[in-house]
């Protein structure tokens, strides 16, 4: 979907995971007025797309915190450990750069803090030091992957029958509630797109600002990621929310992920990753990379 979603569908690959509960937990409200038609929501889904984009661009002007709080889980979905990782995300000479700065929201040791340290300064000096071949190189990449983002929005616009399911409201803001059920038959041209029909999803999109402000979406059949690599399985679930910031931009908020998957045909994982952000800050030209040491993990 959006260029979060086409993301968000990364992140589901990625991970391995738990059978999801049963769809949205709350009903939308009747809507009074006239149901969108299949056509119009394929445009509002366009259209929210691309603003998507222009979101995850303006995301480079911000720093923030992200944490991750990730279970590992038994046959019974119950809970075997749990690790937690907070980090700091901020943007230098254009890439962008996690920067680790409490493990299980205790602060780092000497040893890791010293490793986080090297691992920004080692950005920094490849980033100043890039000849202006390996920039251009950059660039071009960075676009390339971008158009690739537009083509696979294209494909899940037309990958899809849309429903129109009501008007909820979310932090006190409407949006229309929109299901996405794969188009039987529908071949796809990228190389990711093939996985689209292994997919339903809901979507709540701002009704006044075309911003989609929650996804929530769920494997309904296998899915065989490379060859014998990892099979995800049915009911494995992504739910994904943003939010409004400095009354500019809509960013990551919250996602929620959980996931069965089998690895190389030899054991099953479940997982579920909850990862948190917030804090955001514009980012300032003239802010200043301290070391490690004079960063307090924030709770």
């Amino acid at each position: 979907m959006f260029m979060h979603a086409r993301a968000a569908l990364f992140v589901f690959l990625a991970f391995i995971s738990a059978l999801a509960q049963d769809s949205a937990s709350s009903k939308p409200q009747a809507d009074p007025t006239p149901s969108l038609s299949p056509d119009q929501i394929r445009a509002l889904i366009r259209q929210t797309a691309e603003k998507d984009m222009e979101n995850d661009k303006r995301q480079r002007d911000y720093t923030y915190i992200q944490r991750e709080e990730q279970h590992k889980l038994d046959g019974k979905d119950q809970v075997k450990s749990t690790e937690i990782k907070t980090s700091e995300i901020m943007e230098l000479y254009g890439e962008q750069v996690e920067r680790l700065i409490s493990k299980d929201d205790k602060p780092l040791s000497d040893k890791d803090a010293k490793k986080e340290e090297e691992k920004i300064q080692k950005v920094i000096e490849k980033r100043k030091n890039e000849s202006e071949h390996d920039r251009e190189k950059r660039e071009k990449k960075e676009e390339k992957d971008r158009e690739e983002g537009r083509q696979f929005v294209r494909e899940v616009a037309d990958a899809y029958n849309f429903h129109f399911a009501g008007i909820e409201s979310l932090a006190g803001r409407d949006t229309y509630v929109i299901d996405g059920e794969p188009r039987p038959g529908y071949q796809g041209h990228l190389k990711e797109s093939k996985f689209l029909p292994k997919f339903r999803f809901r979507a709540w999109i701002d009704k006044d600002e075309s911003q989609w402000k929650k996804l929530d979406i769920q494997c309904i059949d296998t899915v065989s990621v490379g060859l014998f690599l990892a099979r995800i399985h049915k009911g494995s679930r992504i739910i994904i929310e943003q939010t409004r910031i400095n009354d500019e931009v809509w960013l990551p908020q919250h996602i929620n992920v959980k996931v069965d998957v089998r690895l190389a045909l030899l054991k099953n994982f479940n997982v579920e990753d909850d990862i948190t952000y917030r804090d955001y800050k514009k980012f300032r030209t003239d802010t200043k990379i301290v070391p490690i040491g004079e960063v307090q993990p924030q709770h």
